[in-house]
């Protein structure tokens, strides 16, 4: 028997707190492309084609796997490229804490682009041997990379445009030193394409100075900075 004294009973619930309307979390996206990354880099390899039977033969098995050079040349160029790529990537994210659907197709326009570098690393493994082809070569691959250049420009700015993807706790002098290294990125792949234009070797050897200027982490050049100003 209930007592009419009693108070009634409570059916109201804790409100929930609020929702960002067509936002959600970055770690789908994030498992995603780190899965397109790993595909790229892993191809790279399968472009490496062992030796004939008949050029072994031929010229000896050593030799024939000397004659693979372009090949290890390229391989290795693209594979750091391709993982320092991955490796900015992952910075971004530690920044970028959200994502609506115009920031997950950029991205996806990215991967396109990532996974379709071991094409030309081919292209240029193949013909970087003959001095006719060669420039050529170097032209494809360096102005893919100027794309992709863009495309890293496009989510990243995106991402950070207005904070609204950002974390509540991300360092705004980290993000500020991550957009204007971006910004130099399609320039300076462009100075390696036309590097290209004139001579393959001078190209190459500007993606290997921009391997590690992109592998500078951005942390460190805050605390740099911050140290001048103190």
């Amino acid at each position: 028997m209930t007592n009419p004294a009693a108070p009634p009973e409570s059916h109201a619930h804790t409100a929930a707190p609020p929702a960002h309307h067509g936002v959600s979390e970055t770690t789908r996206l994030e498992a995603f492309s780190d899965g397109v990354f790993a595909i790229a880099i892993t191809l790279l390899v399968l472009e490496i084609r062992p030796p004939t039977h008949a050029e072994t033969h031929a010229i000896g098995l050593w030799a024939a796997l000397a004659s693979r050079w372009p090949s290890y040349l390229a391989y290795v160029v693209s594979f750091v490229t391709i993982g320092v790529m991955w490796a900015n990537h992952h910075s971004i994210f530690q920044y970028i804490r959200r994502t609506d659907r115009a920031f997950v197709l950029l991205n996806v326009m990215l991967l396109l682009f990532i996974s379709f570098l071991p094409y030309p690393t081919a292209v240029l493994a193949d013909y970087l041997p003959e001095p006719a082809y060669r420039r050529i070569g170097a032209l494809f691959y360096s102005g893919t990379l100027v794309v992709i250049a863009l495309a890293y420009n496009a989510v990243w700015h995106y991402g950070v445009w207005r904070g609204r993807l950002l974390g509540h706790d991300a360092d705004t002098n980290a993000v500020r030193t991550i957009t204007y290294r971006y910004l130099f990125g399609p320039l300076l792949y462009g100075v390696s394409f036309v590097l290209a234009v004139f001579d393959a070797w001078l190209a190459l050897a500007m993606h290997g100075f921009l391997m590690l200027f992109f592998a500078l982490s951005e942390r460190r050049t805050v605390v740099r900075r911050r140290h001048r100003e103190s």
